[in-house]
């Protein structure tokens, strides 16, 4: 067996109303000024207040952040941080979906250290130290909470990430009561997004590939394919919301340390030019990468096909279940209400050589990637999408 490194974060807490009690799970983790990481539809929600309130009680000195928007920009990171450095931080809250983690994820790098973010974009550049850090998912799909990875988008369009143990949190918090009142388009996207971490983290071509990570991912698989239709259209079914939410956790976990392939590569030209959410964006692509790699990845696929869809235990032989399982993920797009085709969010076909050369900028994802990607292969993809 070869060697490899698992890393994910130091402690974690799952039980519905978790994120009432936040001061209580916090143990004096934080210090007495944390900076709170949030978005504004969350603070109109009111779904962060039990969770201020609680810090409000204990004495906290809390300085809320709530100006995070999706594929969250260099801009909104610096003025995180700008916040935190007014108030003296002493550690960050990350409160809501992919992209307030992401940014608190980076805000306590940058509090805490002093780094310069330049020279911390790519894997294992971040040099740290950080501000002590606590991480509540909002959503059931990034599994960001467990994840060593932020991606913050630079300039109009290219998205930029850091990979670290450094920035994963000293403690994840997953409350799925926080995710029932979840619209049925996010829990459909969200819960793509989550099946795509745990299919790319099994199927990794990266040295660090490993049993722990392929575990996870199978057992992702089984949660997320059989709760994700009830989670879409029964949304109130806490034991249904409670599986998705730990099921991304799960995935989260593999791909964080077994890393994501072409699919999330090709889906950040999708979400950082036309401002696609990105789990939209990754299951536009994954039937038609998945079918690209089957030549070199079948046997993998066949391998986890039953996990996420059960009745593909009676298929034989493995070019089969590995076809079988790529449809069934396309008709599980289409089944869940998602757009299907590229056309389907005001892409047009003249777009599409733009995005294949801007998806080659992806070359730390692309590495990990079953079959080479070639610019050719990846427009190839493209039009197969549109």
């Amino acid at each position: 067996m070869p060697p490899f490194v698992f890393n994910t974060a130091s402690s974690v807490v799952f039980e519905p109303g978790a994120s009432r009690k936040l001061a209580d799970l916090l143990a004096n983790r934080l210090g007495p000024r944390p900076l709170f990481v949030t978005d504004p539809g969350l603070r109109r929600l009111g779904l962060c207040d039990p969770a201020i309130a609680s810090l409000s009680d204990a004495g906290y000195e809390t300085t809320i952040f709530d100006a995070v928007e999706a594929d969250p920009s260099r801009a909104t990171l610096d003025a995180a941080v700008a916040a935190g450095r007014s108030a003296g931080a002493t550690g960050v809250i990350g409160f809501g979906g992919g992209s307030s983690l992401d940014v608190a994820k980076l805000a306590a790098l940058l509090l805490g250290s002093d780094e310069d973010l330049d020279a911390a974009w790519g894997v294992a550049q971040a040099k740290g130290p950080r501000l002590p850090l606590v991480l509540a998912p909002t959503t059931a799909g990034t599994g960001s909470e467990v994840t060593p990875v932020s991606i913050i988008t630079v300039g109009d369009e290219e998205k930029r990430g850091v990979s670290s143990p450094i920035i994963l949190p000293d403690l994840a918090i997953l409350d799925p009561e926080l995710t029932l009142g979840l619209p049925a388009d996010i829990t459909a996207a969200t819960g793509v997004d989550a099946m795509v971490h745990a299919i790319e983290a099994y199927a990794s071509k990266n040295a660090n590939n490993n049993p722990l990570s392929q575990m996870l991912a199978r057992e992702a698989l089984r949660l997320l394919g059989a709760n994700i239709e009830r989670a879409v259209f029964e949304g109130s079914d806490l034991e249904t919301r409670s599986a998705m939410l730990l099921g991304s956790m799960l995935a989260g976990q593999a791909f964080a340390n077994s890393p994501v392939a072409a699919v999330h590569a090709l889906a950040y030209p999708i979400g950082g030019t036309f401002h696609v959410p990105h789990g939209l964006s990754n299951a536009l692509v994954l039937p038609h990468v998945l079918r690209f790699n089957a030549p070199e990845a079948a046997h993998l696929y066949a391998a986890i096909a039953a996990d996420a869809f059960p009745h593909l235990d009676r298929e034989e032989g493995a070019q089969a279940r590995c076809a079988s399982f790529i449809e069934e993920l396309a008709a599980l797009s289409s089944k869940l209400g998602l757009a299907t085709r590229l056309r389907d969010v005001s892409i047009g076909e003249d777009d599409l050589p733009k995005m294949a050369s801007d998806a080659m900028k992806q070359q730390r994802l692309l590495v990990n990637n079953p079959r080479e990607v070639a610019e050719a292969d990846a427009l190839a993809i493209y039009r197969a999408a549109w």
